[in-house]
């Protein structure tokens, strides 16, 4: 019998900067929707490290090699639907707009993701199905943004603004692959604008030692902010935290058992006693009571500046400081990756291009050069 069904392996190409590039080779080859063209490869847009040395860079390797095998898995199925017709051809032409709407609808910030809808729509000239759907088509979505039509007052989109109307675009996206309305995951092939990104500013340990003596005229917003330094919670968990929350592990130590607020995530974190202090007398209802966004709006900024520090520092600048101090201090990747709860690792590897800079930082104070204030001792 005659073997119909194209085989799909994925392959690597090694390429600059030590890295190694994830494709899917088909054998025989397959037309590609888009050009109509027999092709073999499909470029994934995932790299890996070539040579991992470290245990965050094996992992981060393990974690993208079972994404590149899922997504081989789904191509396999995609093309055996195909060729032996079970595909539904009705399938992808129902409204995307309505399917987005509904997600909208669905937010609990819905104010946000209505003015990301209202712009996708006016992109899309009211009309778009699935099927319409593509990596470029979407990708044009941010150029559309950041264009003059999206102009206010003679002014251009701020890329900040367009990257957060593309992320609700993503997420619709990332749904409605996981829900079987389109067959290949298009959210995590588009790319930002450049230049979207702040530097993520942190506390040095010593800047986090003198925050911590520095007067702060919400003592309710110093025992929460240093709580998020030696935790990594956001201001929203902090916010929503309960005392009930707070319980005995097995092992004698305290975890807090919580659902975050931002991504629903389920998680038990491990915390330490000096950070249990923080939370004051145990009691019952809210640990942080009275604390709230406009508490730290009102108080942050003397508190750091009581502490002599200079930097751009928010609230959520705390959540950095944990993350980097404890890579710096030698904490493993993937143990601060379920620490700050993140879905995937490559969320958390931001972190370590900072560690690089103090490892950089670091390697520099040890010098032969002798002082310019030792030499006129010796004389």
């Amino acid at each position: 019998m005659t073997n119909l069904c194209t085989k799909v392996t994925v392959r690597r190409r090694p390429i600059k900067n030590g890295q190694t590039s994830l494709y899917l080779d088909f054998y025989p080859p397959i037309r590609n929707p888009k050009t109509g063209k027999l092709s073999r490869r499909e470029y994934l847009g995932f790299y890996i490290y070539t040579n991992p040395t470290e245990k965050f860079q094996q992992e981060y390797n393990r974690s993208i090699l079972q994404k590149a095998e899922l997504l081989k898995c789904r191509r396999t199925e995609s093309i055996i639907n195909e060729e032996f017709g079970f595909l539904d051809r009705s399938k992808g032409k129902e409204s995307f707009l309505d399917y987005f709407r509904r997600r909208m609808n669905e937010s609990t910030n819905k104010a946000s993701w209505r003015q990301a809808f209202t712009h996708f729509f006016e992109y899309t000239k009211g009309e778009c199905r699935f099927c319409d759907l593509s990596v470029a088509y979407c990708q044009k979505f941010l150029d559309y943004l950041l264009s003059e039509k999206c102009n206010h007052n003679g002014k251009p989109m701020m890329s900040t603004t367009a990257n957060n109307h593309f992320t609700k675009l993503k997420a619709a996206l990332r749904t409605a692959f996981e829900d079987g309305h389109i067959r290949e995951n298009i959210a995590q092939k588009l790319v930002k604008a450049k230049g979207h990104g702040k530097k993520r500013e942190y506390l040095t340990q010593d800047e986090l030692v003198r925050l911590s003596k520095a007067r702060c005229k919400s003592d309710v917003l110093r025992r929460a902010g240093l709580f998020s330094c030696l935790t990594g919670l956001r201001l929203s968990d902090c916010i929503q935290l309960q005392w009930e929350d707070i319980r005995k592990s097995t092992d004698g130590g305290w975890v807090l058992n919580i659902t975050t607020k931002k991504t629903k995530t389920d998680a038990i974190l491990p915390i330490s006693e000096e950070a249990l202090a923080l939370c004051g007398e145990r009691s019952e209802g809210q640990v942080f009571r009275k604390l709230t966004p406009s508490v730290v709006g009102n108080n942050l900024k003397d508190w750091v500046e009581n502490a002599g520090i200079t930097k751009h520092i928010s609230f959520h600048c705390f959540r950095h400081t944990f993350a980097t101090l404890q890579l710096a201090n030698g904490t493993d990747i993937y143990t601060v990756s379920k620490l700050l709860t993140h879905s995937n690792l490559a969320t958390t590897q931001i972190y370590t291009d900072v560690v690089s800079e103090l490892k950089r930082d670091a390697a520099g104070r040890i010098s032969l050069k002798v002082e310019e204030n030792e030499k006129s001792l010796d004389d």
